[in-house]
């Protein structure tokens, strides 16, 4: 139901992650029995979380290891690991520096133009140690530098921006990417982003994306929301772009799946994704807190160095434990951010669902007090789900 913000203007309410909570049904299940398994771009994965591509997340070490723990870790080919041979010294500045200096330091070291070569090493380097190349590019990007990923031989693009739709206005001087038939001529598949909408979704899908990315600013480190005003609570996009999800393959035949991307810290929150209708999700902030992981405890934006417009930020995770405690376990943790897996398939457990897709019909109820009711003593001495 509509509500009238004003004369002339209604809005429809939104709900975010934290405002829902599952329902068990009448079964349960032992967590053992719980398949997690799903496809994507043809590639099949025990586990439906990726890692995001961002410079403090994912380099060649930590794309391998996500592989092979039965995840998926993205590589941004426009960062940091493809504008530098030895990217250890920059990154050691990015985390050194102070709070007023970090936004002009990034404009700077991203400034360095993009390597053709090293796109070409990067992806080599992740497939010959044994890992799914999974990369990714602005719209920009893919239109330069699509042709150098699929002849390197990676085996999925990400083509991500902070909004991206087949129905784009450019100026004369820079002509749009034609998403069908960058999706259509690549030997490779192609998954595209961000979106919030059915209708967007609908029209990505049948551009021919191999898999759709929801989510505007939802990101620990992302300020769009905040600089252009711009989002839909994840709960709400996600269901929006799943129904579009299933329209498309009750019309096509073609199931495409749905990644729930961007403001998600516990296996709690991945769960309500799956429970809202993703069939993955995409997670920056939570490893970026590994061991392994390049950002030395620190997380950014992907938006973070624009010359003209920077919407991310620097924020400090801390160092919790190695990438197979955060994904697979055992937790060292009390507070969801450990054993992501094994969160996900004792909730499976709980709400009685045997896969994913059982998981995307569980009952769903608005319950803004789940993350709160009788948790006043966890708060007021900050542990558990008081942190």
């Amino acid at each position: 139901m509509d509500i009238q913000i004003g004369r002339g203007k209604t809005a429809r309410r939104a709900y975010g992650i934290d405002e829902i909570a599952l329902v068990p049904g009448v079964r349960t299940l032992d967590p053992q029995l719980a398949d997690t398994h799903w496809e994507i771009g043809g590639i099949t994965r025990e586990i439906p979380i990726i890692a995001s591509a961002m410079d403090g997340v994912v380099d060649v070490k930590m794309a391998v290891e996500l592989s092979k723990l039965g995840a998926l870790g993205v590589l941004n080919l426009e960062g940091i690991q493809t504008r530098y041979e030895d990217p250890n010294p920059v990154l050691d500045r990015i985390t050194s520096v102070g709070k007023t200096e970090f936004v002009p330091l990034m404009q700077e070291l991203y400034a360095q133009p993009v390597l053709p070569e090293l796109i070409e090493k990067r992806i080599t380097e992740i497939k010959t140690q044994g890992g799914i190349a999974a990369v990714s590019l602005t719209p920009i990007g893919a239109a330069k530098f699509g042709k150098i990923v699929a002849e390197a031989g990676a085996d999925l693009l990400f083509v991500q921006a902070t909004v991206v739709s087949t129905d784009h206005l450019s100026p004369e001087s820079a002509p749009p990417l034609d998403l069908a038939q960058f999706c259509q001529e690549m030997p490779i598949p192609v998954l595209l982003g961000n979106c919030v909408t059915y209708e967007v979704t609908l029209q990505l899908m049948q551009a021919g994306a191999a898999g759709v990315l929801v989510g505007i600013g939802p990101g620990a480190a992302c300020t769009s929301r905040g600089v252009l005003g711009v989002g839909v609570p994840q709960a709400t996009a996600i269901a929006d772009c799943a129904a579009a999800r299933d329209d498309y393959h009750r019309e096509s035949g073609k199931y495409i799946p749905v990644i729930a991307d961007g403001g998600l810290v516990t296996g709690g929150d991945i769960c309500k994704c799956i429970a809202s209708g993703a069939d993955g999700v995409m997670i920056g902030s939570p490893f970026a807190r590994a061991e392994e992981a390049p950002g030395r405890g620190f997380h950014w934006g992907m938006a973070t160095p624009s010359p003209v417009l920077p919407r991310g930020t620097r924020i400090q995770v801390g160092k919790t434990g190695t990438l197979e405690q955060i994904l697979r376990g055992p937790a060292q943790l009390d507070d969801g951010t450990h054993n992501l897996l094994g969160a996900l398939k004792t909730s499976m457990g709980t709400l009685g669902t045997k896969d994913i897709k059982e998981m995307q019909s569980v009952e769903v109820v608005i319950a803004p007090s789940l993350l709160t009711e009788g948790k006043v003593y966890q708060k007021a001495q900050h542990i558990g789900m008081g942190k």
